[in-house]
């Protein structure tokens, strides 16, 4: 999943980034709730 956020020009062209199959955007948004939900079972895992 991409963190975020992109360089464009550098990391992937407008035309990839913008495209109808470009799901980047999606992965940067989602990727914030994955990485919250991994670090909470982490914590709750070193608790135990």
């Amino acid at each position: 999943m991409h963190p975020g956020p992109m360089n464009r020009g550098i990391e992937i062209a407008d035309e990839v980034a913008d495209g109808p199959r470009s799901v980047i955007f999606r992965q940067v948004s989602c990727g914030l709730a994955v990485r919250m939900a991994v670090l909470y079972l982490c914590v709750r895992a070193s608790e135990q």
